[in-house]
C-alpha cells in the first residue's frame, strides 16, 4: 500500500473514532463547576438545569461550588479543566465580563479559554428608591442629581459589584455624578435603601418586589427589554426614556476550549429543550428572570459585545479590584 491510501485511512480511521466517542458521552457523571456559594442566581440556576439535564444525558450532573476570589476559582478551574465534556462551567455574567476589566491579571481568558455552550437565563436589574426621595420616574431622578448640592448617592453590595457598575453606568448615560456606596452584601444595602440612608438601589428584582407593592419603595426603572409579571407597573429603562441603560445579569453553561463540536451542540441542543419547558420557564419567571437560550454562536458573539460593553463603563468609572 502507498503511503497516500495509508494516510487516508488512518484519517478515515481517526473520523469513525471520534463520531463514535462522541455518539458513547456521556459515559460517567458530568461536573457542573459553580463559582459561587450555595444560594443566590447562579447556584440556582445550575440546580434548576442539573435535574433535567441530567435525565436527559442518562448520566449524573454533579454540582461543584467553588466560590472565592470573585469567581476566579471556579472559573480558572474550568478553563484549566480537560476538554472531554466532562466538566462544565454555570458562568455568571459579572465574573466573565466583568472581571477581564476589574482584574489587570487574570490567569483565564474569557474568549481563548472557553466553548460557549448555551446561555440559559438573564435577570434585568431594578432602579429603586425609598418612598420619600421627591422623584416619580427616572428622568426626575436624573434632573434631582444633576442639581442637588450634596450628590446624590446609591448602594451596592461591594466593590465591582453588578450593582456597582449599573450605577456607574447611569451616571454615565445621565451625565450626572453620584456617589457610590458599598455595602457587604444586599442585606444591608437594602436596610439602608428603606431607611432613606442611600437614594438609589439598582439590583436584581426578588429583594424589591415586596417593598415595590406596599409602597415603601419606588421602582423607576426595570433595566431589561420588557416589564417584567412581577412589577407590571415599572417601566423599562427604555420607557423611562433612556434605552441605552440596559444592565442585564446573564447565566451560561461553557466548556473548556477545545471541547469537541459534537459535544458541545448535543450538550446546547438538550439545554434548550429544557429552556423552552413550561416548568424552567415558570420557575425562571418566579426568580424575577427569564430563560433566555442563546445557541453556542449566538452566546459567542453575546459574550464578545459584553466583553466591549463593560470594559467601557469599568474603565470609565476607574472600578479597579487588584
Amino acid at each position: 500500500m502507498t503511503l497516500k491510501p495509508l494516510f487516508g485511512l488512518l484519517a478515515a480511521l481517526g473520523l469513525a473514532h471520534a463520531a463514535v466517542a462522541a455518539d458513547a458521552y456521556p459515559s460517567h457523571p458530568i461536573t457542573m463547576v459553580v463559582p459561587t456559594s450555595p444560594g443566590g442566581t447562579t447556584d440556582f440556576t445550575a440546580r434548576l438545569l442539573a435535574d433535567p439535564l441530567s435525565k436527559a444525558l442518562g448520566q449524573a450532573i454533579v454540582i461543584d461550588n467553588r466560590p472565592g476570589a470573585a469567581g476566579n476559582i471556579g472559573t480558572q478551574l474550568v478553563a484549566r479543566a480537560k476538554n472531554d465534556g466532562y466538566t462544565l462551567l454555570l458562568q455568571y455574567s459579572g465574573y466573565h465580563v466583568g472581571n477581564p476589566a476589574l482584574f489587570k491579571q487574570l490567569t483565564w481568558h474569557p474568549i481563548s479559554d472557553f466553548a460557549p455552550v448555551a446561555n440559559v437565563i438573564s435577570a434585568p436589574q431594578v432602579v429603586a428608591v425609598p418612598a420619600s426621595l421627591p422623584v416619580k420616574n427616572l428622568k426626575d431622578l436624573v434632573a434631582l442629581a444633576k442639581t442637588r448640592k450634596d450628590k446624590l448617592n446609591f448602594a451596592s453590595s461591594g466593590n465591582g459589584s453588578i450593582q456597582h457598575i449599573a450605577g456607574e453606568m447611569l451616571a454615565q448615560i445621565a451625565g450626572a455624578p453620584m456617589v457610590h456606596v458599598p455595602y457587604k452584601g444586599t442585606g444591608p444595602a437594602m436596610t439602608d435603601l428603606l431607611a432613606g440612608t442611600v437614594d438609589m438601589f439598582i439590583t436584581t428584582p426578588p429583594p424589591l418586589v415586596g417593598y415595590i407593592a406596599n409602597g415603601r419603595l419606588k421602582g423607576l426603572a426595570v433595566t431589561g427589554r420588557k416589564r417584567l409579571d412581577s412589577m407590571p407597573n415599572v417601566p423599562t429603562s427604555a420607557e423611562a426614556g433612556y434605552p441605552s441603560f440596559q444592565v442585564e445579569s446573564w447565566f451560561g453553561v461553557l466548556a473548556p476550549a477545545g471541547t469537541p463540536p459534537e459535544i458541545v451542540n448535543r450538550l446546547s441542543a438538550e439545554i434548550k429543550k429544557i429552556a423552552d419547558s413550561e416548568n424552567f420557564r415558570k420557575q425562571a419567571v418566579e426568580q424575577g428572570a427569564e430563560s433566555t437560550y442563546m445557541n453556542p454562536p449566538e452566546f459567542t458573539s453575546f459574550i464578545k459585545g459584553e466583553l466591549v460593553k463593560w470594559d467601557k463603563v469599568i474603565k470609565a468609572a476607574n472600578i479597579s479590584l487588584d
